[in-house]
């Protein structure tokens, strides 16, 4: 019997590297109980320090009611970390062998009809739960990272999920304080990675090239268009450089420039020439920051965007911590105010 998604109390997270461990950092953020399990010796370890990490600019969203770090539970297996799960997200390493053998094992460990979700990048789930017994329940639930801040999640089934097991995970993952996608569709990469992919290449043919640094490609956005995409999404955008003509005058005056040579969508061959261009560059951006300053600086960003935009998800654009009724905290209210139809983001 699958528990309603309101009613869920119990999350399990497979996978304890920086997406999962981000998933089980906002899970213990909206107040569920979590049990985590991840095969590397010093995964525990790694975790605790995320969750650590994580834990202020959590605060500063909002914790729910009862929210804590100590209900996080380390399971020594995965059979004893599905045992009594009643909603499983898997975060194992991007290689489709593991995920079909993983995702096997937790179908055979996991209770009869909850549903197991998987945060890959890329693989369609067709392609992910060839071999497990029952694959109706299986889908994949595409984060952003890290997860216990961007609220994007994607949400799509592979051709032997159900339908009924995909509209319960979107109802589920907007409880627990989620930006839903539903897809219609399996498409490689999905929605927002393919986006971000054909930026990221382009990124990689100026640095090749020696068109650009990595910083004036990084401010170029920053300082630039990545402000606009904060609050409004490219199509809007470009529809707004129309006029009052809106889309239609910006494709009848612009549509030409198509055909200008201005993208390279297939990727630069990665040489090392290129890979050590990138590290570097990286470097010298950083200035002086570590990792772990940057990775503050980049929560503080974009808790300042949501509070700035007003899409502070949750408590905090309330005001006050929600009551706890399992998911605490629900709704993914349309900017506009309206109600989600279904594959609003």
């Amino acid at each position: 019997m699958r528990t309603a998604p309101h009613g869920i109390r119990r999350v399990t997270c497979i996978g304890a590297g920086v997406i999962g461990g981000g998933w089980v950092a906002h899970f213990l953020a909206r107040g569920y109980d979590v049990t985590a399990w991840d095969p590397a010796p010093d995964a525990p370890e790694k975790l605790r320090r995320l969750v650590d990490a994580a834990w202020p600019a959590l605060i500063q969203l909002g914790l729910a009611e009862g929210a804590s770090k100590d209900r996080l539970t380390l399971a020594p297996t995965l059979e004893a970390a599905c045992a009594d799960a009643q909603f499983v997200q898997e975060s194992a390493p991007e290689k489709l062998e593991l995920k079909r053998s993983l995702l096997a094992r937790l179908d055979a460990a996991t209770p009869e009809g909850v549903v197991i979700a998987s945060s890959t990048s890329g693989y369609p789930m067709t392609d992910m739960q060839t071999e497990a017994a029952d694959p109706s329940r299986l889908l994949v639930g595409h984060p952003f990272n890290p997860p216990y801040l961007i609220p994007l999640v994607e949400v799509v089934g592979g051709e032997r999920t159900d339908g009924a097991a995909v509209e319960w995970a979107s109802r589920f993952y907007e409880a627990a304080g989620k930006s839903v996608i539903t897809m219609d569709r399996e498409l490689p990469g999905f929605i927002a990675n393919r986006l971000q992919e054909a930026l990221w290449r382009e990124a990689l043919h100026m640095v090749a090239n020696g068109e650009a640094t990595v910083k004036e490609i990084d401010d170029s956005i920053t300082e630039g268009p990545g402000l606009r995409w904060a609050f409004m999404g490219p199509c809007l955008t470009f529809a707004l450089a129309g006029g009052e003509g809106g889309m239609g005058h910006m494709l009848d005056h612009f549509g030409p420039s198509l055909k200008s040579p201005w993208t390279r969508l297939e990727a630069p061959e990665l040489d090392r020439e290129l890979r050590d261009a990138m590290v570097a560059g990286c470097e010298e951006a950083a200035d002086g920051r570590t990792i772990a300053d940057l990775v503050a600086e980049r929560d503080q960003g974009v808790i300042d965007v949501l509070r700035a935009t007003g899409r502070l998800p949750g408590a905090a654009a309330r005001g006050s911590a929600p009551q706890n009724s399992g998911a605490p905290r629900g709704g993914n209210a349309r900017r506009d105010g309206s109600a989600r139809q279904g594959d609003s983001a």
